[in-house]
């Protein structure tokens, strides 16, 4: 036998010719697998299960091993490059799903084939073992590229937070604020949501810029501006975990007490220089003894209080004792507040020193010829505090201001405070109006008397009134009486409503002197052609010779 015949196989006949014909590409379709079989198949499921199609390609079957192909580029073309979320799920699962669809197949196909060539199963499954190290290695590599980019995910988004509030520290809280909350949101997520990155690391020392940004009016001594800021931090830590936070949740408490201390003192008696808003104080004072009653800027309230009243009881003697009453009384209002018996206790101080503030501004009123201003406030102070010894003299500046209103020589002085003594001359006034008359009148004494209205008495024409004015025979003209010492004196005739409604009144002056009785007859001529009742003193207060004899007007 020729060397060619060992190979022939057994069912198989040779040509005509005496040639063999080739072995068949695939293992028949029935019939016990080829020796080796299930070292291939494994072999064949190994390099299918690397993603490279290596087990189709050993067995020649090139479409599937394109298929393979695709799907493993599909993957990397939605994996790179790495993202912080990783590759979706769906894509995930559908490409290990091929992955197993083929290592199936491609053991099922090398059980039943043949594989032709110089290679070995045994090597091709170790093969198989170690190229499954790729896509093993490439999980690795792609989960820590997808960590890292998870990392600077989250630093972009910490320095998102950064830049916020960099926009945020330019501009005032209030409008600030939202931004300051986003910023804040930032790295309370990172500090409580990712607690082992990077940026997490990073998150104590960006909060202390957080705070020094937002607590910046407190570090330039705006302590007014940095009231409601210090208060906003001090609430951080009811949403921000405190271990994120540290030191830095209780750190607000300190700087808002000197904060509400200084912007309230700043503000006490509603006339803070320097404040920058309204108020007397009693708003911060009052949170301040709420919230931190044993703190230090506590302790300092009364003292505070206390030392302003003073100061203002001295300006009363000073060139503005009407500013320094106001203070005083809104001290008092601030004091009466406040929830502190010691503080409280205060306002008593400041009231006592509010009559005296009064009675002083309506005098430095009246100095400074302020007339309507005197008048007002030296009645109320009369009205208010009747038992207080300086009312007589309230009275008497209030009755020359009002004299000196319209007649401005009467107010060149005070009225004196003591009736001075000597002789008194006597000034007997009539009415002859239909109308009450008031006559106030200052000089050495001050005063104020009202005549009734005069029963049957007219109206007459300007020239007749001072011929028949108080001159009636057997009519009793209403008459009042006045002791007065010797010296210049000022009138204002107020003539009342009624039969004389839209009269004026009218002033003038006169100097009393001893030895004399002095007469005045006051009455009201028609009306003029400027519409206007014009009530008339005929001519200044005569006076006749004899103090014994009866005086008369013309």
């Amino acid at each position: 036998m020729e060397s060619g015949d060992r190979y022939g196989v057994a069912g198989y006949g040779s040509g005509g010719d005496g040639t063999v014909p080739p072995p068949p590409s695939h293992a028949p379709s029935v019939g016990p697998p080829p020796p080796g079989a299930p070292l291939r198949a494994a072999a064949a499921a190994l390099l299918n299960l690397t993603g490279l199609g290596l087990g189709y390609a050993l067995l020649g079957r090139w479409g599937r091993a394109a298929v393979c192909w695709a799907a493993t580029a599909v993957l990397l073309w939605v994996a790179l490059p790495a993202d912080p979320d990783g590759v979706p799920a769906g894509v995930l699962v559908g490409y290990l799903l091929v992955l197993v669809l083929a290592a199936v197949d491609g053991g099922r196909i090398a059980r039943r084939a043949a594989v032709g060539g110089a290679w070995r199963p045994g090597l091709a499954v170790g093969l198989g073992v170690v190229l499954l190290a790729v896509p093993a290695g490439g999980a690795v590599v792609y989960g820590s590229a997808r960590d890292e980019a998870r990392e600077q995910m989250l630093l972009d988004r910490l320095e998102a937070g950064d830049e916020r509030i960099a926009t945020a520290s330019g501009q005032p809280f209030e409008a600030a604020k939202g931004e300051y909350g986003k910023a804040l949101d930032v790295y309370r997520a990172l500090g409580e949501d990712h607690p082992g990155s990077r940026a997490a690391k990073l998150v104590p020392d960006r909060l202390k810029a957080y705070y020094d940004a937002v607590s910046a009016p407190y570090a330039k001594k705006r302590h007014c501006e940095a009231v409601a800021p210090l208060t906003y931090l001090r609430t951080l830590p009811d949403s921000v975990d405190k271990k994120v936070l540290g030191e830095l949740a209780t750190w607000p408490d300190t700087p808002l007490a000197e904060s509400l201390y200084a912007c309230g003192v700043s503000r006490l008696g509603g006339a803070g220089s320097g404040s920058s808003g309204g108020g007397d104080g009693g708003a911060e004072l009052g949170q301040l003894l709420r919230t931190f009653p044993e703190s230090a800027s506590a302790r300092r309230v009364a003292p505070a209080i206390d030392e302003r009243i003073k100061d203002q009881v001295a300006a009363l003697k000073g060139a503005e004792p009407c500013t320094a009453t106001e203070v005083l009384r809104g001290l008092g209002a601030t004091a009466s507040r406040l929830p502190d018996d010691s503080v409280k206790k205060l306002s008593a101080d400041a009231d006592e020193g509010v009559v005296d503030g009064v009675y002083a501004c309506g005098v430095d009123q009246f100095k400074d010829e302020r007339f309507g201003a005197a008048r007002t406030t030296l009645t109320g102070f009369a009205a208010t505090y009747k038992g207080d010894g300086r009312v007589r003299q309230a009275r008497n500046i209030a009755i020359a201001a009002e004299i000196a209103d319209d007649r401005p020589a009467a107010g060149k002085r005070l009225p004196p405070s003591k009736r001075p003594g000597g002789a008194r001359m006597e000034l007997v006034i009539s009415n002859d109006a239909p109308n009450t008359v008031e006559v106030l009148y200052t000089g050495p004494v001050t005063g104020t008397v009202t005549l009734r209205a005069c029963a049957g008495c007219e109206r007459y024409s300007a020239s007749e009134g001072p011929r028949r004015a108080c001159k009636a025979s057997g009519r009793n003209y209403p008459k009042a009486r006045l002791q007065l010492p010797a010296g210049e004196y000022h009138f204002l005739y107020k003539h009342g409503t009624g039969a004389a409604a839209r009269v004026d009144s009218y002033s003038s002056g006169t100097r009393v002197q001893p030895g004399y009785t002095y007469t005045s007859c006051t009455y009201v001529i028609e009306r003029s052609p400027f519409d206007l009742d014009l009530p008339l003193l005929p001519d200044p207060i005569q006076p006749v010779v004899s103090p014994w004899g009866a005086g008369s007007s013309r």
